[in-house]
């Protein structure tokens, strides 16, 4: 963990209908002092649509290498891995080699478009990777949510999110958008 990072308790409550998944998870998650709330919430919300038991946080900001989650089966083999923003095309490929399944979630707006122009041809080569772009209206509402012990229930169903901030009461909509690739 980061000196100076902030430390959010999340309990968080997933229904993911097109999964068939249903399950209630735990999280303690250090903020790093490099990273914002939005980001953070966005790793929550990439954590709530590829739920999965042996689903973690990796190192992300604060660890080369690693990234924002991953899903590693009992003999510590990548099964699953997510980058958040907008990652390096070499780093993708990298994790495109690592693992069968890769996920870059973009989120901010004009700049998700400008990197995913500039990288849609080079992403297009790598047959594992998903590209997810989350409006940016949402994920900004999102951050604005943070608080530093938080109840959350995200149901997903039909391409879309929904969450609910029960200490907030507080209720957000977003459509999946998926650029290359499906969950």
């Amino acid at each position: 963990m980061a000196k100076g990072a902030t430390i959010y308790k999340i309990e968080l409550n997933v229904a993911d209908i097109d999964r068939d998944y249903y399950a209630e998870h735990s999280l303690t998650i250090a903020l790093h002092p490099s990273e914002t709330p939005e980001r953070m919430l966005v790793r929550v919300l990439a954590f709530a649509l590829f739920a999965h038991d042996d689903l973690s946080f990796g190192g992300g900001v604060s660890t080369q290498g690693e990234p924002a989650l991953w899903h590693k089966d009992l003999t510590g083999a990548v099964q699953l891995w997510i980058e958040l923003g907008h990652p390096d095309e070499r780093d993708l490929r990298r994790a495109c080699g690592k693992s069968p399944r890769v996920v870059a979630i973009c989120y901010g707006g004009r700049a998700s478009a400008l990197w995913w122009s500039q990288n849609e041809a080079d992403c297009g080569r790598l047959k594992n990777l998903a590209v997810l772009q989350l409006p940016s209206e949402a994920t900004q509402r999102l951050g604005r949510m943070a608080r530093r012990t938080m109840q959350i229930q995200c149901n997903i169903q039909d391409g879309a999110m929904t969450i609910i901030e029960s200490e907030g009461d507080e209720l957000l909509e977003l459509e999946l958008e998926w650029l290359q690739g499906e969950r």
